[in-house]
């Protein structure tokens, strides 16, 4: 699955757009008086103003080989997110590696390194080594209904965990992180993990879908 775009609610249009610029320095694709979109690789990220918004989690792909540059890159521009005392976060199980830090709204943002991705890069990490969205979180209470929707509609498989606790749906590309938010709040920081809504363009082998999270309710259709 490849996340293509991705429109996630902020009550902090400004900030978001001083973060997003500023600070990891993407390219602002579109703008309006209620939302701007940015460029990250191949996928679009899109914040739409609400006065009541709920934090998020999402990830971005970068080079397999590229973690420790992209630590010293993101150090110079924020805090990192840290699990004891490490600033990388190591994945056996996935063969990855996660750096993770909060943009300007409490989300908390991943750069994660897939080994079996064979995405090396010779470039100096900067944000042009930015590849895709790969993540989003959807805090559910029934991780197998969400599940069973989305393998319906879009024949989206488990790629790890089950219905218990954690469930990442789709592929290395493109996952969506299903966690039961009774039972387990968002690593590495033990936040509170909201039901937050968005809305999701998804291609999946080579058809494109619509994916929707909104009070609590996962829709997807293909257009």
């Amino acid at each position: 699955m490849q996340l293509e775009e991705l429109k996630i609610h902020t009550a902090n249009l400004t900030d978001q757009k001083l973060f997003y610029t500023e600070i990891l320095r993407l390219e602002i694709i579109a703008e309006s008086g209620n939302a701007v979109s940015f460029k990250v690789g191949k996928s679009v990220l899109k914040f739409e103003y609400r006065d009541a918004a709920t934090p998020y989690h999402f990830a971005i792909t970068i080079p397999a080989n590229k973690e420790k540059e992209a630590l010293s890159w993101l150090k110079e521009r924020v805090d990192i997110l840290k699990n004891d005392s490490n600033s990388i976060q190591e994945f056996k199980n996935w063969n990855a590696k996660a750096i993770y830090f909060y943009d300007a709204d409490q989300n908390i943002v991943e750069f994660i390194a897939r080994n079996n991705l064979k995405n090396d890069a010779d470039e100096v990490f900067d944000q042009n080594l930015l590849l895709e969205l790969s993540e989003i979180g959807l805090p559910t209470t029934n991780i197998k209904k969400e599940f069973e929707l989305l393998n319906k509609i879009t024949n989206m498989e488990v790629y790890d965990g089950n219905f218990e606790r954690f469930c990442a749906i789709g592929t290395e590309n493109g996952l969506i992180i299903c966690i039961d938010k009774n039972l387990k709040n968002w690593f590495p920081t033990q936040d509170k993990a909201y039901s937050s809504d968005f809305s999701l363009l998804a291609k999946v082998e080579r058809a494109t879908f619509r994916i929707e999270y909104k009070n609590e309710v996962l829709k997807a259709e293909r257009i």
